[in-house]
């Protein structure tokens, strides 16, 4: 399923700060290219002390984020690693900490494309090369297979998503205008916001 709306038309707004969930070692490559270091405050939360985060927190809970507090969540392949329950919750809290106005994009991979490979009994072929190594089809369904082998875990997919499956957590979860794009490498890239102040007071009087 591919959005219509631009990347450009997200970046309009004075956003600033950053939420960085899942950041993994500290790089400028895993903060998405929206976020410019001269334009954005990079926060960065992971559940690993061992990547020096800036908060040490686990998923679906960012109990030590406040309420409204950041302008943008970014959230690159943290949600699959989650059971389905604690997925929808991860949202719920994506919304709580942003600002009214505020954007979420999200990557995850993209099941419905993978499973076209999988019908075709391809699951252990090599789908792309990643910093890590080769990806397989099966890795892609249910994670990493050489990390989770050496005792990471927290690597396997718990859950996966479709477009339309993730534009629907997205909806419940009370995000507006939900956008989702297919990208390469079967992945799925979703572009959500907090209602403004205004438009929540609206709907809820609707």
């Amino acid at each position: 399923m591919t959005g219509d709306r631009s990347m450009a038309s997200v970046g309009s707004a004075p956003f600033r700060t950053v939420l960085n969930v899942g950041c993994g070692p500290r790089s400028i490559t895993r903060l998405h290219q929206h976020f410019p270091p001269r334009d954005w405050r990079e926060v960065r939360l992971d559940a690993d002390p061992e990547v020096e985060p800036d908060i040490l927190a686990q998923l679906p809970r960012l109990s030590p984020v406040a309420d409204a507090s950041v302008d943008a969540v970014w959230a690159s392949h943290s949600l699959e690693h989650l059971e389905e329950d604690a997925a929808r919750i991860a949202l719920e809290e994506f919304l709580r900490v942003l600002r009214p106005g505020g954007v979420a994009m999200i990557a995850v991979p993209d099941l419905q494309s993978v499973a076209r490979i999988l019908v075709e009994d391809r699951a252990d072929e090599i789908l792309y090369q990643s910093p890590l190594g080769p990806v397989r089809a099966l890795d892609v369904v249910y994670g990493f297979a050489p990390l989770i082998a050496a005792g990471n875990t927290l690597m396997a997919h718990r859950t996966g998503f479709t477009g339309t499956r993730l534009k629907r957590f997205l909806e419940k979860a009370g995000f507006a205008a939900p956008v989702v794009y297919r990208l390469a490498n079967h992945e799925l890239f979703a572009i959500a916001s907090r209602p403004a102040v205004g438009a929540a007071a609206t709907a809820a009087v609707a």
